[in-house]
């Protein structure tokens, strides 16, 4: 298994793959939203036997209130070929972007996912932390790692995703 940058020419291939791991093509819609706006500070592939398999991007965050100097990123989406799900593509990708965002000096990622799978990574409910984001989801499902220590938070915040997770909006109208 190879885990490499997302490079020029990935862009079909990227669309086939969220089409093919998610039940509505929002996500596709989503990346290439991220991409034209140029907001995916992380985007990597994974790739089997020349064939793209697996995919991960991260995109900025920001904080009301805002908390100046503090990065915080969102991890979405990451997909995974249906045929070759539960072999680890998914976590290799995950530590991939998690190790990128450490050497860029981020401050924390945050997911809304599976929270079982998540904390496998040391991710642990934002609420923790006083974050919570604008999506109606229990909370437990809205997740943060905290990269760098004593940069989180301390009061009352709202993480919000960058406007061009708006595409999402309009794929549920």
């Amino acid at each position: 298994m190879l885990i490499r940058a997302e490079r020029a020419g990935d862009e079909v291939a990227v669309e086939r793959l969220l089409q093919l791991a998610f039940d509505t093509p929002a996500e596709a819609r989503l990346v290439k939203a991220l991409r034209m706006s140029r907001a995916l500070t992380v985007a990597f592939v994974g790739e089997r036997n020349g064939s793209l398999v697996g995919a991960i991007h991260v995109s900025p965050m920001t904080l009301n209130p805002s908390h100046p100097g503090v990065r915080c990123y969102a991890l979405a989406p990451l997909a995974v070929s249906p045929t070759c799900q539960r072999q680890g593509l998914g976590s290799l990708l995950v530590r991939a972007a998690i190790r990128e965002l450490i050497e860029l000096r981020a401050d924390a990622l945050l997911v809304l996912g599976e929270p079982h799978w998540y904390q496998r990574f040391g991710f642990e409910p934002a609420a923790n932390y006083q974050l919570s984001c604008r999506y109606p989801v229990p909370p437990e499902y809205f997740m943060v790692l905290p990269l760098r220590a004593g940069r989180m938070p301390t009061q009352p915040t709202i993480a919000n995703y960058h406007s061009a997770f708006r595409v999402l909006d309009d794929a549920d109208a």
